[in-house]
Formats: C-alpha cells, structure tokens, sequence
C-alpha cells in the first residue's frame, strides 16, 4: 500500500535489523518505553519483537514495515491476544503493538499508514478486534475508541482510557479481559 512516499509490506527477514533500530529510537523517545532487557541498552520495546516472532502467537501477515526509498522508516507488529472471560473458553482476538515509526519520519502519515494497512489485512483475516496501549488522541483519529466502552478490559485496570480498541466487521460481541501474547509479560 502506498501513502505519500511511503510503501506498507509484509516484514522479511532481512528487515529485522532495520526494524529493530527503528523500534528502538522511536521508543528511546518515548516517555512510557520499558526499560532494556538486554545487553544492547535498547528500549524493551526491540527486545519484545524478537520475542514476539519466536511465539505461536506471530501472525507474520501482521508485521508490517513501512519503506521509503528502500529503508525502512516503520513497523507494527500485531500479534494474537485473547478475551478471557470467566466460565468461558478463551475467545482469539489481536494485539497491536509494538508500533514505531523513525524519529526523522514521524508526522508524515507513516502511522496512519501501518494502521491503516494492519486493519485492512486483519478485516481480511476475519478477525474480531484488535486491541493496544496508546495515546487516545492519537489513535482515536484513526477509529481506536477506549476498550472499556466495548466490554474489553486492559489486562492492567490502571491503563484505564489508553487501553483501546478498534472493532472489526467480523465482530460478535465476546468480551472479557484482552490478554496479550504471552511474551508481553517478559516485560514486566
């Protein structure tokens, strides 16, 4: 997909060194970031990518990059989550994060883009609703509404109007508390 200059595609590979240097100076700036994890002093945000696509729940059709001029300048990454609910099988849904976008690039539609195209690819999958921690005036722009007002609690109750979610076509109404892929809780 394009949007300005900017080409969204499937991550390869060959772009995990690319997009974890992105990861790691989008959150190196962030007030929120998690604190390193290993030896490379990067955000915990770049640590969890490699950690996401280790586990049953990488759906590589939703890690995404955003290319300009052959470089990578962003990346969102969704994975599976799941709604708990008491007396109930869990029921699959999607988390999105970590999203990062190049310090250099960042408000010139590069985000909009990747979410535009991870909304896109996950109406595609069937899929119920993704959710993700982040700024609502931000993501609110872009069709994220507070999960709460949906029945969908953060997994952490403090998060409060940062936990979001974006409701998709093939929505059925299941809700319970969103649990993310089980290497989020690496980072504590």
């Amino acid at each position: 997909m394009r949007r300005g200059a900017a080409v969204v595609r499937p991550e390869h590979p060959r772009d995990f060194p690319a997009v974890r240097a992105v990861t790691a100076a989008a959150f190196a700036r962030a007030a929120h970031s998690a604190p390193p994890v290993d030896a490379t002093g990067d955000p915990g945000e770049a640590a969890l990518l490699e950690w996401l696509r280790a586990d049953a729940g990488y759906l590589p059709e939703l890690a995404l990059v955003a290319e300009e001029e052959g470089a990578v300048v962003g990346h969102a990454i969704t994975t599976r989550g799941w709604l708990d609910a008491p007396g109930r099988e869990p029921v699959p849904a999607l988390g999105l994060g970590p999203i990062s976008v190049r310090p250099d690039r960042q408000g010139r539609g590069i985000g909009a883009a990747l979410l535009e195209a991870t909304v896109r690819t996950a109406e595609a999958r069937g899929e119920r609703l993704i959710a993700l921690l982040g700024d609502p005036a931000y993501y609110g722009a872009h069709g994220w509404e507070p999960a709460a007002r949906h029945g969908v609690a953060a997994p952490d109750p403090a998060w409060g109007e940062l936990f979001q979610v974006r409701l998709l076509s093939a929505d059925d109404g299941a809700r319970g508390t969103f649990r993310y892929a089980a290497p989020f809780a690496r980072l504590g």
